[in-house]
C-alpha cells in the first residue's frame, strides 16, 4: 500500500517536506515515544564520535530540531545545522534562543547541493536525514565534498536488522506500533507510516558502508544498534 508521503523520484523532496511542517512540533515527542527515548543515546554516541573539541568545524545535516548540533557545539565545534524544512528549523530556532550558545548556527538548505566550498568542515554528520533524500549516494557525496582532509563522516539512521525473526517483528512494529503513535498524537497515521515505507526503498547501514569505502574513507565501520534495527556509519577522509 502506498503511503501519502512517500514518492519515488524527484517528487519525493516536496512530500518529505510537507511531512516535516506537518509534525515538526511534535517531532521530538514523537522520537521519544516509538524509540523508547533510546534515540537520545544514539545521538550520543555520534557526537562522541565525532570527537568534536574547540577550534573544529562542525556540520549537521538534515539537522531537524537541532539534538546533534546542539551536542557538537556544547563541546565546543563551530556547528552549522542545514535542513530544508523552515518548520523543523524554527523550533530548532526557539530552542537556540533560550539556550544561548553562541557557536551555532541553523539554515536551511539542501543536503544533496550544500552552499559551502571543499574541505570546510572537520566533522560532517547526519541523523535520521540520509533516508529521506531523493539520493542518498549524491548526499555522501557532498558530506564527502564539504569535508577537511582527516575528517569524521558519521551516519546515524533506522537499519535492518541480518536477523529474519528480528527483522519481521521490527518492521511489524514499524507498520503497527509507529503509524498509531502518529494517529494519536498528530492525527495522521501515514506521517509515521512513512518510516517503513522510506526503510523499504533505503539499503541501510551495509550499501552506506560500501559507498564510504568507495569514496575511499578511511576507519569505514558499522556500529550495530538493537541487532541492527538502527546503525551508525563511519568513515574518515583520509589526509
Amino acid at each position: 500500500m502506498s503511503n501519502a508521503y512517500y514518492t519515488p523520484g524527484e517528487q519525493r523532496a516536496t512530500k518529505v517536506n510537507d511531512l516535516f511542517a506537518r509534525i515538526a512540533r511534535r517531532y521530538d515527542l514523537l522520537n521519544d515515544l516509538q524509540s523508547f527515548g533510546l534515540h537520545r543515546c544514539w545521538k550520543r554516541r555520534v557526537v562522541n564520535l565525532a570527537a568534536a573539541e574547540p577550534g573544529n568545524r562542525a556540520l549537521d545535516l538534515c539537522c531537524g530540531t537541532g539534538d546533534i548540533a546542539f551536542a557538537l557545539a556544547q563541546r565546543g565545534a563551530e556547528t552549522t545545522g542545514l535542513d530544508f524544512s523552515a518548520q523543523m528549523l524554527e523550533v530548532a530556532a526557539q530552542r537556540h534562543l533560550k539556550s544561548q550558545i553562541s557557536n551555532l548556527k541553523f539554515m536551511q538548505g539542501d543536503a544533496q547541493q550544500l552552499p559551502f566550498p571543499e574541505n570546510s568542515f572537520d566533522i560532517v554528520t547526519v541523523g535520521y536525514g540520509l533516508r529521506n533524500l531523493t539520493s542518498w549516494e549524491r548526499g555522501l557525496d557532498e558530506m564527502f565534498r564539504v569535508a577537511k582532509p582527516g575528517a569524521r563522516l558519521i551516519v546515524l539512521d533506522f537499519g535492518k536488522p541480518a536477523n529474519a525473526l528480528w527483522r519481521s517483528l521490527y518492521f511489524t512494529h514499524l507498520k503497527m506500533s509507529v503509524p498509531l503513535m502518529g494517529w494519536l498524537f498528530c492525527g495522521d497515521a501515514s506521517a509515521y507510516a512513512y518510516i517503513l515505507e522510506s526503510l523499504k526503498h533505503y539499503p541501510a547501514q551495509l550499501a552506506v558502508a560500501e559507498k564510504m569505502r568507495a569514496l575511499k574513507l578511511q576507519n569505514v565501520h558499522v556500529i550495530h544498534l538493537l541487532g541492527g534495527a538502527m546503525a551508525i556509519n563511519f568513515g574518515e577522509k583520509a589526509k
